[in-house]
Order: structure tokens, then C-alpha cells, then sequence
């Protein structure tokens, strides 16, 4: 008795599992092709540091930012105004370290009047720094 001669021909898969694979395919070159980081206006932001911080002849100036209005050291201040007015107190400043601007603002605080400020700063030749939150000390008494 012969032995059956086993067939040579070429094993095709399914079409089925070639659009799976080119699908999975390009859904993987999309996710890692559309990673790119949003672009805005570029701030320089000074690093805090860890040292005990010493205590500065000159105070720096203060900027809060509310929903209606900028104070700047406590005197109310238009936006528009502000570069001019941060302008005359930073000329009289000539070290960096002394041109420190605090900025501090509210929760509802809309985010053009957050750009308008800081860009007046740094027109101004102010650097920005920005206060998240203050540390307060309870004692509670005994």
C-alpha cells in the first residue's frame, strides 16, 4: 500500500484576522502619534527651596487677584492700570531677589484676568511667585 503524499501548498489565514490586526494596528500608531503636549503662553516660575528662609530687608510686593478687580498691597488697582503702577514700585529695585511678586488669587478667579496680571509682571520685570496656600500656627491654650 502507497503512502499518501502530503500536500505542499502554501496555508492562507483567514481575511478576517488580516483587518483585526491592521485595525489594532493603526489605533496604535493614532494613540501614540497624538501624544503632543499643549502649548501656551511659557512663565518661569522660581523653585522653592528647602532652606530656612531669611528674612529680606525689602518686602515683596503683593498682587491679589479676585473675580472683579487686582489689589496690589492692598490698594485696589485696575487691570489695565497694573503694568504701569508695578512698573513705578520695580524701578526702584534693582536686584532680582527684590523683584519678587507674590500672586495670589481666589478660586473663581477667571484665567484671563490670571494672564493679564502675570503678563504685566513680567513686562514690568517682576518675577512671579505664586502663593497655593498660608501656613497658620493654632496654639491652643492649656
Amino acid at each position: 500500500m502507497k503512502a499518501r503524499r502530503q500536500s505542499k501548498l502554501l496555508f492562507e489565514p483567514p481575511a478576517s484576522a488580516t483587518g483585526d490586526i491592521a485595525f489594532n494596528l493603526i489605533v496604535f500608531f493614532l494613540v501614540c502619534a497624538s501624544v503632543q503636549p499643549d502649548s501656551g503662553r511659557k512663565q518661569t516660575l522660581p523653585r522653592s527651596e528647602e532652606q530656612a528662609e531669611q528674612q529680606e530687608s525689602t518686602k515683596n510686593i503683593e498682587v491679589r487677584i479676585t473675580r472683579l478687580a487686582a489689589m496690589v498691597n492692598g490698594d485696589t488697582v485696575r487691570i489695565e492700570n497694573l503694568g504701569a503702577r508695578l512698573k513705578r514700585l520695580l524701578t526702584a529695585r534693582p536686584r532680582p531677589e527684590d523683584r519678587v511678586v507674590v500672586v495670589k488669587s481666589t478660586g473663581d478667579t477667571p484665567y484671563r484676568h490670571w494672564i493679564q496680571v502675570t503678563e504685566a509682571i513680567e513686562t514690568a520685570g517682576g518675577v512671579i511667585t505664586i502663593q497655593t496656600e498660608e501656613e497658620k500656627q493654632v496654639v491652643v491654650g492649656q
